[in-house]
Order: structure tokens, then sequence, then C-alpha cells
């Protein structure tokens, strides 16, 4: 692979004569800038930095560093946990100024660049009564939320984000353009719902939007000594709610404000709901909830935008991140006593665990519908170590991994992708299970030479 910084100044003049966005070099002001992303963990020094600011820039960035021989990231949010929209010494094709959100209220369908946040997309399509499933960051990236598959409060009613998603524009390994949809390119629309950006740089996503307006919700919290007891009613309740209600449960410390101050600095079951139902049958929905007597409960009615934001002041940009993830099938005695332990030990305010309920809607999709292997499984699950500090990295790490180590005898094997750091060709293919075979074919077609490669990479 060439180092992109190293490259001959004609070289580079080509390039920039060819891009109507920004070549960033690192001798450039605006280079230490251009090559944050949120996962302060993560430090790496790409030679060019492509800030994208329409589709022919991606297409003649792709050219260019497939030409030369460069390796490529591909960078829209930011938000992937690993850090693979960043590379050393090579290209990052930057999307971030690709952006738009229009809606069509006629068909209530959602076109959306893949330079969006999700907070941009819930600010156009909420005055219309409308959202599109998505996470629970609303600083979340649409696009590679989308191609890991997107699982968020939604899930329960609507499926996942690709359970959502109709059709997207491509630009492929070749420099091609392509649309695909389930009349056009099927074997490359199966492949990017949940096989990530392997198999090409999507450039626009239209998503079928849903009637959500306002929803009734927020956190409910426990002692973290009354964890097995509230996951195993959890366990039960949530797999007979009514689809309108979801709620992930968490293992977390309460880090300060917004909240009250007897609840600063200890650690607690948490579990944040959201109801989409008519707000008036609301008390009798959370009764149950209610009955197992949290000790603290911040519920009430909100804009849906508004549960898609309430954790965003908690988790800035910038911060050090550590995940690691799997599936579970249900929530064992054993498994419960294990989020005691670590739930009783976690080492920084904001490192936390959550399960997030993938039955309802998001279960009823077969495993080989989409490449997202897991429909059968009960919960995504993650652990992240997160603190500001970088002298805590070494802290968050270990107590992330000791947590994942202890609960993965009970696990259903793999995890979702989006939860992963980088960790290896195993884990990527006990994490798409049966359809690893059928996402090799189709890599092996439409980018044989494995140009896009920093991803969870499945190779041709």
């Amino acid at each position: 692979m060439e180092i992109a910084g190293k490259l001959e100044n004609s070289l580079r003049e080509e390039l920039i004569n060819n891009i109507k966005g920004k070549v960033i070099f690192p001798e450039d002001e605006n280079y230490e800038d251009a090559r944050k992303i949120y996962n302060a963990m993560i430090n790496k020094h790409p030679g060019i930095i492509v800030k994208c600011f329409d589709t022919t820039d991606v297409i003649n960035a792709v050219n260019f560093a497939r030409d030369h021989n460069i390796l490529i990231a591909v960078r829209s949010g930011g938000h992937n946990g690993g850090g693979l929209g960043l590379c050393d010494g090579g290209m990052v094709i930057d999307l971030t100024g690709i952006k738009y959100v229009r809606v069509n209220t006629e068909d209530k369908t959602v076109r959306v660049g893949a330079g969006n946040l999700w907070g941009e997309v819930d600010h156009a399509t909420h005055p219309f009564g409308l959202a599109i499933p998505s996470g629970m960051i609303s600083t979340t990236g649409v696009a590679g939320l989308t191609l890991g598959g997107g699982v968020g409060y939604l899930a329960r009613k609507y499926g996942l984000t690709i359970d959502s998603l109709l059709e997207a524009d491509m630009v492929l390994a070749d420099g091609s353009y392509v649309t695909v949809n389930e009349n056009k390119n099927k074997e490359l629309f199966w492949a990017i719902r949940g096989g990530g950006g392997n198999f090409g740089i999507v450039t626009s996503f239209k998503f079928q939007a849903h009637p959500v307006s306002t929803v009734f919700g927020g956190p409910t919290l426990w002692p973290i000594e009354q964890v097995e007891e509230i996951m195993e009613w959890y366990d039960d309740f949530i797999e007979n709610a009514d689809e309108d209600l979801n709620g992930f449960i968490a293992t977390m410390i309460i880090p300060g404000p917004p909240f009250p101050e007897f609840l600063h600095n200890k650690q607690f079951c948490g579990i944040v709901w959201c109801y989409l139902g008519d707000p008036k049958n609301a008390e009798k929905v959370f009764k149950p909830i209610r009955d197992m007597r949290p000790i603290f409960e911040h519920l009430g009615e909100m804009p849906y935008p508004s549960i898609q934001t309430m954790f965003d002041g908690l988790m800035p940009p910038g911060m050090q991140w550590y995940w690691r993830a799997d599936f579970f099938n249900d929530l064992g005695e054993d498994l419960r006593k294990q989020h005691r332990k670590f739930g009783s030990q976690i080492p920084t305010p904001l490192s936390q665990m959550h399960l997030y309920p993938i039955n309802g809607a998001a279960g009823r999709k077969k495993n080989s519908d989409t490449p997202w292997a897991y429909r059968d499984a009960k919960y995504a699950g993650v652990i992240v170590g997160i603190d500001p500090d970088p002298g805590n990295a070494v802290k968050i790490t270990k107590w992330c991994k000791d947590y994942w180590e202890a609960l993965h005898p009970n696990s259903a094997g793999g995890a979702y992708s989006n939860f992963m750091m980088n960790e290896g060709e195993e884990r990527i293919k006990a994490s798409y299970k049966g359809n690893y075979d059928r996402l090799v074919e189709i890599k092996r077609k439409y980018d044989p030479d494995n140009l896009f490669k920093v991803n969870q990479n499945i190779k041709p």
C-alpha cells in the first residue's frame, strides 16, 4: 500500500483538481480536527482526508485510491467503536458533507444523505409525525448504524433500521454508481442490510418512515443489589409486553446532573422505556413496572426526538471508549449473577452495560432475510468502558473485557457488528453465522480485491 501522505506533488494536484470538496494532508492546519472521531481511544493518522461534496467526489476518490493502491477508510458519523472510519497512512473518504433529508409526505418515505446524523433526520421527520427506527443517541451517523443493522427504541414496533430501508445509491470498487433495492441489484441490496461497508460506499438512503410523534418514557432505577431480581422479571415482562412498549436494561452509575444528588456516583440497574401508544393508556401500561418499586423514575410524555437526545449531553465526542458485545437467548441465573458482580464494579461513572430486546417486529424476520443473523436471539448486549481521561483507558478496557468474558459462555455466539471493536475474522464469522458464505460470494463479485477492508471485513 502507498503511504498517501507521501504522494508526489503532481499526484496531489491531480486529486485536488478532481475534488469539489476539500482535500486535507497531514501538514494542513485543519488536519488534526479533520481526523478526529467520536472515540478518542482511536488515534490514527491518515495520509489524505477527502471531505466529499457530492457523489462525484466519492467516485473520484475511490478511483484515485484504487489506481494508486492506497488504503481506504470511509467515515460518515464517525461513531464506530473500533474507529473503522479512520486508517493509518491511507485515505479517509469523509461523507459528512453529503447531507440532506427529504420527506415525501404522500408515501411517507425519506431520502437521506450519507453524511447525516440521526438527530438531523428526526428534526426533519418529526413535524410530519414520522420517524425511522434508529439507535439511542442522536449524534450517531445514519450510514454506519444502518449498514450494521440498527437497534433502537422502535425495534419492537417497527423492526431494525434495515427493515425500513427501501433503497440505496452506492459507489462500487470499480468506481461505478448503482442503485440497489428489491428490484435492482437485489443481492447487493440484501448484503448492505447488515453486512456493513464491505460492498461499496453508500451515498444516499431511502427509508420508509412510520407514524411516531409523542412518546411516553424515560428511565427507572433500582439499586444494583436488585439487578438479579429485576432482570428475571424484565426477561419475562418484555417478551410479553405490547409492541408499543420498548425498554433497554442496563447496569450503570449515575454520573451527576441532571439526576438528583442522592443518586450520584452510585451503581444501579436501570431500564429506559419508550412507549409509542396513546399516552392516556400509559398509567395502565406502566403499572406493572411501578409495581417493581423503582427507587427513582423520570417518566413522562415527550416528543420522540427528546428521548433520542436524552443522553447526548452525557456522551459527547472525544472520550475514551472500549466496546464488547454478544447476543443472548435468555437472562438465566448465572448470567444475572455476573451482571450483579460486574455491575457492582463499574470503574468510571459513564461505563455501562446495555441489553436491547430484539423480539417483536425485529424478531419476526428470518435469520436469512438479511445478513443480520440473530433474529432468533432475545437480546443484543453491549458493554462499554467510557471515560474522558486517557489515563483510565486501561482500567475501562480491563473491566469491559472481564465482564464480557464472564458473560460470553452464556451467549448465543456472535455480536451485533456495530457494537464490536476490531476483533478478528473468527468473531466476524460468528456474528454472520449461516449468512457468511453468501456475503463472501457477493463481496467476491463486487469487491474482489477487497478495496473496502477497513470495516468488520468479509474477505473475498
